[in-house]
C-alpha cells in the first residue's frame, strides 16, 4: 500500500514549496500577510496558505487518486475533514506547523505530511525549512534524519527514566480549566516541562530521544498523525488517554507518548489525570 505514494518524491515537494513561498516571507511578512483564525494565536499567514496550494497542486498531479487534506483546505472547508476516515489513501499536510512561531520571527516551524491508507497512517514526514533535513517514517521501517546530501541516521527514542528525570513537553492550553490546574501541579513532578508551540519539533525531539514525554489534548491530523509515527517507529510508546490506538479520524481524546507502555502507564496516573 505505502508504494502508491513516493516517500521520498513528497518530501522533496515539502521542501521545495518551503524554499518557494515559505522561507523568502519568513521575518518578511507585511501587517497584510497575518491574520487570526480562531483567536489571536491561532494565525495564518500568506506562507501557510502559498505553500499549500503549491503542495496541493503538484499532490494532484502526481497522486490524483489521492485525497488531500490540509489545514488551510479545512479551514475553509471543514466538511472536507469528514472525508479522512472513508478515503482509501490520503495525503494530510500541514503547511506551516508552528505558525505563531514563523509570524513571531521565531526559527521554530515545519513543513508536515503524513500519508494514510485504509484508516492507518502509513508514513509521516517532519521538514525543518531551517535546518534543511527531514525527518521521516514508513510503518515498519523505522524513523530516519535524512539530509539532502543523502546523509541517512536512524533515530531511537530516550530509554526510560525515573518520573522525577522526565524532561518533555506537554500541550497544557486545550485542557479544561480545571484539569489544566491540576496537571499544572501535578507536572512539578517530572524534571523539566517546556512547550515550543509546534508538534513538528517536539515530535522530532522525541524521534531523536531529547525528552522522555509529549502531550496534547487537541489532536488535529495535520500536527499528529506523521510525527506520532515517527515517535512510535522510533521505539516509542503512543496511545489516547482512555488507552485506546490513536487513529486517523480522532480530533480529540487526548494522546500520551513516552518511552515506553510502563513510562505511559506512570505518566498518566502521577500526571497528566486527564
Amino acid at each position: 500500500m505505502a508504494s502508491k505514494i513516493d516517500v521520498t518524491t513528497l518530501a522533496d515537494l515539502l521542501r521545495r514549496a518551503a524554499k518557494a513561498e515559505i522561507l523568502p516571507r519568513f521575518r518578511r511578512l507585511g501587517s497584510d500577510d497575518v491574520r487570526a483564525k480562531t483567536e489571536a494565536t491561532d494565525l495564518v499567514t500568506e506562507a501557510d496558505l502559498e505553500a499549500e496550494r503549491m503542495i496541493k497542486a503538484e499532490v494532484a498531479t502526481l497522486w490524483p487518486e489521492a485525497l488531500f487534506i490540509g489545514e488551510e483546505s479545512v479551514a475553509a472547508d471543514p466538511a472536507l475533514l469528514g472525508k479522512l476516515k472513508d478515503a482509501s489513501l490520503s495525503i494530510i499536510v500541514d503547511p506551516v506547523d508552528g505558525t505563531f512561531n514563523f509570524a513571531s520571527g521565531i526559527p521554530a516551524f515545519g513543513v508536515m505530511a503524513s500519508v494514510v491508507a485504509n484508516g492507518e497512517c502509513i508514513a509521516g514526514i517532519i521538514y525543518d525549512p531551517m535546518g534543511d533535513d527531514w525527518v521521516i517514517a514508513e510503518k515498519g521501517a523505522g524513523t530516519w534524519l535524512k539530509r539532502p546530501d543523502g546523509d541517512t541516521q536512524r533515530l531511537r527514542t530516550a530509554a526510560p527514566v525515573a518520573l522525577e528525570q522526565m524532561v518533555g513537553m506537554a500541550s497544557t492550553g486545550f485542557l479544561p480549566q480545571g484539569k489544566r490546574a491540576e496537571v499544572l501541579a501535578n507536572l512539578a513532578k517530572v524534571r523539566f516541562i517546556c512547550n515550543y508551540r509546534c508538534a513538528a519539533h517536539e515530535h522530532r525531539a522525541f524521534a531523536g530521544g531529547h525528552v522522555h514525554y509529549l502531550m496534547y489534548n487537541k489532536l488535529m491530523p495535520w500536527d499528529h498523525l506523521g510525527g506520532t509515527l515517527a515517535c512510535v517507529e522510533a521505539g516509542g510508546y503512543a496511545a489516547r488517554f482512555d488507552g485506546s490506538a490513536y487513529l486517523p479520524e480522532h480530533v480529540d481524546g487526548g494522546l500520551l507518548i513516552a518511552p515506553d507502555k510502563e513510562s505511559w502507564e506512570l505518566l498518566r496516573r502521577e500526571v497528566f489525570t486527564v
